[in-house]
Order: C-alpha cells, then structure tokens, then sequence
C-alpha cells in the first residue's frame, strides 16, 4: 500500500481533510492536528502548502497528519485486527498434525509465513529517485514540524528507525522522537531501556560508528510495526509480512549498510558517533508534560533521499486523546496471544488513553488461587514494554467489559480491599517525570478479583457540606464520585503551601464520609473532568512516596511535586497550546472551537 494511493483513495472517499491555505509547520500546523485528532470524528489532514514563516521558505512536499485519527483508519491500514490476533494464537498453539486433512492445514499455515521474511534488493529503490549527498544535505528543506512553544526545536515524530546490531544478524526498526539540531544533525531519543541502546552499547565495546538510517512515509503499515513491542531480536518488519500477507520490500541505502522499505518516501541516513552526546529535549511528549533537556546520542546525516513526488508523515503527541488511542488499539488486541504464553490466566487486558498506556492498566484473569492477581501482577511488569506499566489493576472474569469503564469502576470500588493491594518498585519509562530517580520508581497492583468487602457504613454528604468540615482554608474545591459503592471517592483541590504528608491529618475529617481522597493542586484542574483528572493523577503519583493508608481509608497525593516534598528533580510543564495561535487559527477558520472545548481537554 503505497502512501501516495492510499490518500488518493481518502481523497476520492472524502475520507480526509485537504488543506490548502498555507500553514506554518512551527506551531500553526500542529495546532491544528492537535484541536483535530480530540474531536469525535476527527479525520486526517493533508497540508498542501506547508511552509516556514521563519525562514521564509515555502515547501512543495506536503503532510500528513492524523493518518491513523479513527478506528476506520485502523481497518484500512492494519486489517481486522481480532483475525490478526487470531492467526497469531493459532501459530503460538501450533502442534504436530495427526491425520491427512490436519496436514494439509498445517502445511497451508506454514507455506504462508513465507511472506513474513522481508525480501532484500540492491537495485535503486523508489526512495532514492531524489538523492542528496555532502553540501546538498540540509534538514530544514523538509516540513518537518515543531508542536510546542517550549519544544527545543522540530521534531520528527513518525520516523522509522532503523538499526542493526554490529555483526548484522539483528535488525530493529523503532519509534523515536528526533530532534533537528541543525541541517546535518538529527538528535536521537534512544532510551536507556529501549532495542536500540543495545546496539549503541555494542558500536561503542569496539569503537566503531553506528549507522541508522530513518525513514518516513510508505506503506501506513511500516509505522505501526514500528510502535509495535515485539521481543528483541524479531525484526519489526517481519509481524509487517506477516500482516500483509506479502513480504517487505527493502533496499540498500546509499551511504550506509543498512535496509529500508523500497517504498518510502524520505530516507534520512547517516552514523552515530557512541561517544558523543548532544543535548536533547524540551519536548512536550505523549505523556501530556514537557519531557526535560538531557543529553542523548545523535546522528550526522550523510544522505537524504526521496521519492519524485514525495509525502512527509507526522503525528502530534501532548494531552490525551490523541492518535496514540488507535494506534494503540491493535497493539492490544494483536499482542493478546502472545502476553498469554507467559500469563495464561490473562483473559484481556485494556490501556486507557488517559492512563497515557504505561500509567495505567486493566487486566481481567482467570483467577484460580489465593494471590494469583498479584503472581500475574509480578509476570507482566517483567514482560517487555509492559515493565513500564506503573499502575495495574485486576478483575476477575465475572468482571464488567473492560471498555465499560463506569461499570467497571464501581466493580474495583466495591472490592477495593487494602489488604490485596501491591506496591513494589521496578523500572520506570523513561518520560516519567513523578518517580524520585529517573528510570526507577514505585508499582502499584490494585488486586480486585473475588467478592465484595464489607459496607463500612459511610455517610455520605452534600459536596458543600463535605468542604465545610475541612478546617484547612488551603483546601478549596471538593467533587465526589461513585458515592453508590463501598468505597465512594473524593478529589479534593489543594492550594500547596506544604506537604501532604505534613497535612494529610487535616484531611481526616472527611474520611467518616469517603474512602478514597486524590488530592489535586488547586491551578489547572478541573473537578468535574473526571477523563483529565486520571490523565493527571497517574501522571503524578509515585505509589510508594504519595499514597497514605489510613483505618482502611486512601489518601493519594496527586499534586505536583517541588522541594516542600523532599523532591529534587526537575518538575515539568504540561504543554499548553499557543493562545495567540488557536486565535490566528480561529480567524482563518482553519480550526472551530469554543471555550468549552478548550476546557474539556486542558488546551
């Protein structure tokens, strides 16, 4: 599925927006995207004049943004993703035929993963009709875009990247931020934990550069399988023949030994020198929050190449909801059969959107014996990318669908017992900013399988009411919810002047009426936005610093955190539209939006 066919088939089905008023690719454009991608039937969007207000430049090479902004996209892109799941729980469950008609199966099924093998050529590929070398490199002759005010810089954001071990027997390809440094020098956000690192560790034992070559744009499929948390060691390209059926494509680059799709339309290539670093960063990433500067490898450019008539591909990443909801979508159902070869009690499990993925989430098992939620717990964050989840909670399997969020909730609440409750310590995703040492922090498991606890007989009252019987003026705003289960909960505004630890007994006077108090800063929170404030609460919270037990009662400090907490990292901004922007947009009618919209979502 070549890009340039597959908008073409958007186009003639008024499946996407085409944009034809010039927009800038530093702020306008991805202020657009963003306000876009939050709607209910958001589209994607083609930019047909991008251009460069700073640099006075004007661009013949248009973006895509949004490409994967809605579940039909996911369809037209990836497949039926339950088939795909399937055929891949098949393949895990393989055995040995026992008759003539089994065989003939067995064999079809083998003969089919033929195509999963990506298909090597040293012919000039599509990519590489345009080819810039030494004084003709320069990055900014490409759109790409800067999202934020406080951003370092711009960022490419749907890069496929591509590395190889040293002795080559190991390909990757994975999704980075990258940040243009200038037009010859692209930074690299390889996380300490991430496929990537490997290889930067090996070049670096024998002193060699490394070469990575990043590519944008063909076939939709690529990107996705670039996102995808595929084990390390299995070539990402290969789930992609698996999926379509058909193998990759791929040709040597130009200036280095390594391979890329035939049909993409930009190829950045180039060495990473694994003794030096360049400062990385501000970036306001998926988290919602600025990730800070900090030093990572980068890559001198040594080949561009492109298509004739090239396409540029981009996503934007800030506040949920974002294109994250779908991508991340088939990730869950695909990858299903293969977390249950290591939890086989795991019966599905779910990643919410405003839990941004790694903050939070729902498991529903097979519970068979005492602790089993808390053996799988234990299982999970030692899986791959699930080792980053901070937050798990657990149901059984009489437990509501686990899209069925308000129905589901009231469930946990009504078997919320402290006593099933986990909090260990284990590695963090390295854009968490809440943790008191970067990389490292607390794990929450929330074990809430089995029957129901006790009614402790709460007696609920008005929210006005509540307020009044805090005596601590710091304290200004209360919304209660679930106040028809067992254990109700109250998010209680806060004006910081300490602590929670050093206030949290003036919090017990309401614990007569509630069981579970999130403790929120008193700026930038909206009580009555429950899809935010879980976007904010697990962002914030380090289980084992910020949540108080109390005569079977929860207090959890979900406010931001400085040097009245002992905290000496670095606390960032969440990111925040341009105000001056969304106005200049609203005029030229590129983007219609009313303050209650602004509101919902914390623009």
């Amino acid at each position: 599925m070549k890009l340039e066919k597959f908008i073409s088939k958007l186009k003639s089905e008024n499946k996407i927006k085409v944009i034809e008023q010039e927009v800038d690719v530093y702020l306008e454009l991805t202020h657009i995207a963003y306000v876009e991608v939050k709607k209910e039937n958001s589209m994607p969007l083609l930019f047909l004049n991008p251009v460069d207000k700073k640099r006075n430049k004007k661009f013949d090479i248009p973006v895509i943004a949004n490409l994967f902004a809605n579940f039909d996209m996911i369809d037209e892109i990836i497949g039926d993703t339950e088939e795909i799941a399937s055929n891949i729980n098949n393949l895990i469950k393989l055995k040995p035929p026992t008759g003539f008609i089994e065989k003939i199966f067995k064999a079809y099924e083998m003969f089919s993963l033929r195509h999963v093998f990506p298909k090597r050529s040293h012919k000039k590929g599509l990519c590489q009709e345009n080819v810039c070398l030494n004084g003709d490199i320069d990055l900014f002759n490409l759109p790409i875009t800067t999202t934020w005010e406080q951003d370092s810089g711009a960022f490419i954001t749907l890069g496929q990247v591509y590395t190889a071990s040293v002795d080559g027997k190991i390909n990757n390809l994975g999704m980075y931020r990258l940040q243009v440094h200038d037009k010859k020098t692209l930074g690299l956000h390889f996380q300490l934990h991430k496929d990537s690192n490997n290889f930067v560790r090996e070049f670096k034992e024998i002193g060699k550069k490394m070469p990575v070559s990043i590519a944008i744009g063909g076939d939709p499929l690529y990107t996705w399988c670039g996102s995808a948390p595929l084990p390390f060691g299995i070539f990402e390209l290969m789930l992609y023949g698996f999926i379509r059926k058909s193998p990759a494509r791929l040709v040597k680059c130009v200036s280095n030994d390594l391979y890329v799709p035939n049909d993409s339309d930009i190829v950045i290539e180039g060495f990473l020198d694994p003794e030096k670093l360049l400062d990385e960063g501000p970036f306001g990433d998926h988290t919602g929050y600025y990730t800070l500067k900090e030093p990572y490898p980068f890559m001198e450019v040594s080949a561009i190449t492109t298509k004739k008539n090239p396409m540029y591909l981009t996503t934007v990443v800030g506040k949920p909801p974002l294109e994250d909801k779908y991508l991340g979508y088939p990730t869950e159902r695909i990858f299903l059969p293969l977390l249950q070869t290591t939890a086989p009690d795991l019966i599905d499990y779910k990643m919410p959107e405003n839990g941004v993925f790694h903050n939070l989430i729902l498991c529903k098992i097979n519970v068979k014996y005492p602790s089993h939620a808390k053996q799988t717990m234990h299982t999970l964050w030692g899986v791959g990318q699930m080792s980053f989840v901070k937050h798990a909670i657990f149901v059984d399997k009489n437990a509501p669908n686990l899209e069925d969020y308000e129905a589901l909730t009231k469930y946990i609440l009504n078997r919320l017992d402290i006593k099933k409750i986990l909090i260990t310590e284990g590695i963090c995703d390295s854009l968490d900013h809440s943790s008191p040492t970067a990389n490292e922090g607390a794990k929450l498991g929330i074990d809430a399988t089995g029957d129901e606890i006790e009614n402790s007989g709460i007696e609920i009252l008005e929210d006005e009411e509540l307020l009044l019987k805090l005596k601590n003026k710091d304290f200004t705003e209360l919304k209660q919810y679930m106040m028809d289960t067992k254990s109700p909960i109250t998010v209680l505004k806060y004006k910081k002047t300490k602590s929670i630890k050093d206030v949290k007994e003036d919090i017990y006077p309401i614990l007569s009426n509630t069981r579970v108090v999130f403790v929120i800063d008193d700026k930038e929170n909206d009580v009555n936005n429950p899809y935010m404030l879980i976007w904010r609460i697990v962002n914030n919270i380090d289980a084992k610093r910020d949540i108080y037990f109390e005569n079977e009662k929860i207090i959890i400090d979900a406010t931001n955190k400085n040097s009245l907490d002992g905290f000496d990292r670095e606390w960032p901004e969440d990111v925040k539209c341009t105000k001056s922007v969304l106005e200049s947009l609203q005029k030229r009618l590129l983007i219609d939006i009313d303050d209650e919209f602004k509101n919902k979502f914390y623009l």
